[in-house]
Order: structure tokens, then sequence, then C-alpha cells
């Protein structure tokens, strides 16, 4: 359908008009010739920002391009419309004509604020979300610190020493589940996560809480670019703080200037590694294969969860721990 369109006088007085605007706006054919614009569809067009745009088009013989009108008409309702004009031609002494296409953009108008709405309404529930998950994050840190807390007075507590260091264990363990959540919470709770940024804070903090100037032990991340979803990398790293932990608590019974524990994860198209190595004693698995460890339980679960499996390379030089499996939509890979 062509846009309705008019042909204005110089003052303003309906020369001719295109059928699509006499049936768009109810104008009767017949008797709106000669009329002043402003008179027709019952003086609804009689407004004064139409008024300012045709005195200044008109006298200037200028032209005008997708002036945006907000008009109210008794039959139609309220209506968007974008209109262009200009002066086409003069009437001899009856002065120039003005052409004036009219289009009703109402209709995308409207979409487009629904559209923002929505985009508003996204945006409200998205802030709201991250509230309540950043809320959620200091309310579980808080827990974990009163369970910490409590298992480390029970472990002084008793009297038995097997007591005492199982309970001893679980505290390393609760306060391991902590360092992970810490270092997810101060990514604000994104899905995707930049896993050498991760790993690093995740190592530092780790050799930050457990070395020192007497276990002058160093831990470092050396990984790729790229990024993983924030469930993986909760797995990630929890198996990392217990391999970890477990090397700086065993790998080196002799404190060494050049201990070393190297953190790397590596991924191609098909399939992605982790492994935590040490330059320690070697020859110590840290993942007991009589099945009651601790450490054993976590790390093997985490691996299953992932669909990766464990392999153990130790000699003299030190140990290695690898966790390895397929890349695929359950194992959330890194997208680069």
């Amino acid at each position: 359908m062509i846009d309705p369109f008019v042909v204005l006088d110089d003052r303003v007085r309906l020369v001719v008009a295109s059928r699509s605007f006499y049936d768009t706006f109810k104008v009767e054919a017949e008797t709106a010739r000669g009329q002043s614009f402003y008179d027709l569809s019952g003086g609804d067009w009689d407004i004064p920002s139409l008024r300012d745009l045709l005195a200044n088009v008109i006298p200037a013989q200028t032209q005008v391009d997708g002036f945006e009108l907000d008009i109210r008409f008794a039959d139609l309702g309220d209506r968007t419309l974008m209109l262009n004009a200009r002066v086409v031609a003069s009437q001899g002494d009856d002065g120039p004509t003005t052409l004036m296409v009219i289009k009703d953009i109402t209709a995308r108008r409207q979409t487009e604020a629904e559209k923002q709405a929505l985009l508003d309404e996204t945006e409200a529930l998205l802030r709201q979300q991250r509230t309540l998950l950043s809320e959620m994050q200091h309310r579980v840190a808080n827990s974990l610190q009163i369970i910490a807390s409590i298992l480390i007075l029970k472990a002084r507590a008793v009297a038995s020493p097997e007591t005492r260091e199982h309970l001893t264990d679980a505290h390393q363990r609760v306060m391991s589940v902590a360092e992970v959540q810490t270092h997810l919470h101060s990514v604000d709770g994104i899905d995707r996560i930049d896993v050498a940024a991760y790993l690093t804070k995740l190592c530092r903090g780790l050799a930050a809480s457990m070395t020192g100037p007497a276990n002058p032990i160093s831990v470092e991340a050396i990984v790729s670019e790229g990024t993983l979803g924030s469930a993986r990398a909760v797995s990630l790293g929890l198996i990392v703080t217990e391999l970890v932990i477990n090397a700086i608590k065993y790998a080196f019974p002799v404190p060494a200037q050049t201990a070393r524990i190297v953190v790397s994860y590596e991924t191609t198209e098909k399939t992605w590694r982790l492994k935590v190595s040490d330059n320690g004693v070697g020859n110590l698995d840290p993942l007991p294969r009589n099945g009651g460890g601790l450490g054993t339980a976590i790390v093997t679960a985490l691996a299953k969860q992932l669909g990766g499996r464990i392999s153990i390379v130790s000699n003299d030089e030190g140990l290695t721990v690898s966790v390895a499996g397929a890349q695929g939509d359950a194992d959330m890979p890194l997208a680069a």
C-alpha cells in the first residue's frame, strides 16, 4: 500500500490527496479539496507541532524528513505519524505547493516500546538475581567459616590423636570449599569464567594461606587463555585445591627453596586435561588406593562428575596427578 500523501497550497489548503489518505484518515474526498488541512478529520490535524512544521516548510520553501508527530484522532485513537514534507512547485500567483507524505509508524513504535520494556524488565530481574546471588554467596561464606571454626575447636578439645587428625582434616576440606567459593564470588556470579585468572588467583590464595618463610613452596598456574562454565569451575577448583593441599602437606617433608607446585589446564577441540605436579620426594600417592581417604573420595567424585579419568605418575623427580576427559556439552568445554 502506498503511504498516504497530500498536496497543500501556500495557505495550507488541500489541493489533492491520495486515495490512501482519504481511506486511512476517514476524509470525504468530495468535500475536502480546498479546505484547510487543519480542519480535516474534524479538526484533529489542528495541533501546534504540525502548524510549526508547515510554517517552517512553506514560506522558506524547504523540506523536512522523518518528523514524528503524536496525534489523537477521534476515530482512530492515538497514532504516531512520520511526516516528510517539501515544496515541489509553484502555482503561479497562488504561491508554492507542498507535498507531505504521511507514514503511520504507530505499530513500529509500540513494538519498540514493548521490546524496551522487556529489556528493562530483564535487566531488573538480572540485577535482582545478582543481588540474591551475592547475598547467598555471603551466607555460604559465613556458614563455611562457622563450620570450620566449630571443627577446629572440636579438634583442640578431643583427647584422641586420631579423632583430632580427622577433625583437622575435615576443617581443611571445609576451608578448601570456602577458598573456591571466595574466588567464584570475585567474578560477580557470571556464568563464564576466565580460567587463567581463576586458577591463578586460586593458587595464589592457597600459597598465601599454607606456605611461608618456614615452608617456602612456589605454587603457580600455567593456563592457556579461555573461559569455562561456572559449574565446571567449582569442580576443577575443588580438585586443584585438594591436590595442592596434599602436595604442600606431603611432597616436601624437608623445606627447600626450590619446592614447586604447578597447576596446568589444557584443552583441544576434543579433550581437556588438568594437571597438578610437584618436584617433591615422589612415590607418595596423594590418593590412597585403600579407599579410606577423604581426599580420595573428593577428587574421585569430582573427576567422575566431570567425566574425567585420573592418572598418576610418580618418580624421583616428583609426582603428577592428571584428570582428563573429552569435551562435550556435559563437560562445559572452554570457549576461547
